[in-house]
């Protein structure tokens, strides 16, 4: 690697590049960061622009000599880069509303990285993740691609089974935001607290949690079964778990459980929520004006408290620790998504999974957990299967492959169902949806 790392973020404009630029800055003593190139679409470039002069006056405040370039030129900025990170939204907030109205409107729930929202997303960021690759390939094939972009699960699942580019971790901030709310709730340093992780994106279980290396799941268990405990990520609130359910499932859930465990109860509070207009889309929206007014402030030199509202926080911690452990070689365990290898036995090998991996400078080593308990085993090879499915249908362009993934997800009541929304969507999406043309046009 060169003197000093060089670094490009796809996605620049986006309201998380100052939680990045923060814990770039905080551990520029094992990351000499040189150069962090900054790279949006036309569409975004305003953002870019303001996103961009907080970057640099953070780094200026800092007292750094990391040079930020703002571009909309993909390729030259991922010439000889060392690491790529993607975090970026096809289609801006609006495909979002789309997500979660459209389901939402056929009595279905409507989420960004679940059910039918989450196909879509899929469906219309893998062409675009796939197109990245081929550019690293071309420009940096040595780079180790970070993705945060959602739904990671399905996307990292994507780039490992359809390119040939193996350097790419799959990135998501729920289970350090599970670790952190452990260890609030138990009232300790988070770095005394480790958990087994194992599932996938958006559907990973805690199967065992340590407290300086002794087991404290019971104990754990028995304060998640009070209602104020049982959600740590900002964007999804939970409604409290029937006690003796979270006791006999025996393993920590992610808040995303709540829409496969609690259908009725989710679907209900989101429809309250479509009828008056505050999806969670709308909060976003609402939420990235007033970070992108506050990012304006010349006199903003750090990244706002405001930011953690949006679902982001921690992601800095995650992504940054998981580049300075990759740089330097660290063997740390940090929970990413990568290639199963046997670290699931119900899982295919070739498929991603989210689990604890020990990291290296040849990337993640997965921990070998044998295999998930019988409880909760069956809704993650359901959701792989879906996952699968619908990456085969966003590198197809096929609606038959299309259908067939939105009709096996369990949030999705019938075929018929599916049919309605996904014909509904697919043409709400077209302008996103280039594989998908013929289809939408018959």
């Amino acid at each position: 690697m060169s003197e000093g790392l060089k670094i490009v973020t796809i996605g620049g404009g986006s309201s998380y590049t100052p939680e990045l630029v923060e814990g770039f800055i905080k551990r520029y003593e094992e990351l000499p960061v040189k150069e962090l190139w900054l790279v949006d679409i036309e569409e975004g470039k305003g953002k870019l622009e303001i996103v961009g002069n907080l970057a640099k006056r953070m780094i200026e405040k800092a007292g750094l000599s990391i040079e930020i370039h703002l571009t909309l030129d993909r390729k030259a900025a991922l010439k000889d880069a060392d690491f790529v990170t993607t975090q970026f939204r096809v289609g801006l907030l609006e495909a979002r509303s789309k997500d979660e109205r459209i389901p939402l409107s056929h009595g279905v729930l409507g989420q960004e990285t679940n059910g039918p929202g989450g196909l879509l997303k899929g469906l219309r960021t893998i062409p675009v993740i796939l197109d990245i690759v081929k550019d690293i390939q071309e420009q940096c094939p040595d780079a180790w691609l970070i993705n945060f972009t959602n739904p990671a699960g399905m996307v990292t699942e994507a780039v490992l089974r359809y390119t040939t580019h193996k350097k790419v971790v799959g990135l998501c901030n729920v289970p350090i935001g599970i670790e952190m709310g452990v260890a609030k709730l138990l009232g300790v340093d988070p770095s005394r607290i480790r958990i087994d992780f194992a599932g996938l994106n958006h559907m990973v279980y805690g199967l065992d949690v340590y407290l300086d290396g002794t087991s404290v799941k019971k104990h754990v268990i028995e304060l998640l079964t009070s209602p104020e405990n049982n959600s740590f990520v900002k964007n999804v609130e939970g409604q409290g778990w029937e006690p003796e359910f979270i006791r006999s499932l025996n393993v920590l859930t992610c808040p995303y459980h709540l829409y496969y465990y609690k259908k009725d109860e989710m679907l209900q509070k989101e429809l309250k929520n479509f009828k008056e207009g505050t999806t969670r889309a709308e909060v976003v929206k609402k939420l990235e004006e007033e970070l992108f007014e506050l990012y304006k402030d010349p006199n903003l030199t750090t990244k706002p408290l405001q930011l953690e509202e949006r679902g982001g926080a921690y992601y800095s911690d995650a992504a940054v620790r998981l580049i300075a452990s990759i740089y330097n070689d660290k063997r740390d365990i940090q929970p990413v998504n990568t290639i199963n290898n046997g670290a699931i036995a119900s899982i295919p090998n070739d498929s991603a999974v989210e689990v604890s991996c020990i990291i290296t400078k040849e990337g993640p080593k997965p921990i070998i957990n044998g295999d998930l308990p019988v409880a909760v085993r069956g809704l993650v090879q359901q959701i792989k299967s879906f996952e699968r499915i619908g990456a085969e249908a966003a590198v197809t362009g096929n609606y038959d492959t299309a259908l067939l993934a939105m009709t096996i997800n369990p949030l999705v009541p019938s075929d018929k169902v599916a049919k309605v929304i996904l014909d509904e969507m697919l043409e709400a999406h077209k302008e996103h949806l280039p594989q998908f043309e013929q289809t939408v046009q018959a």
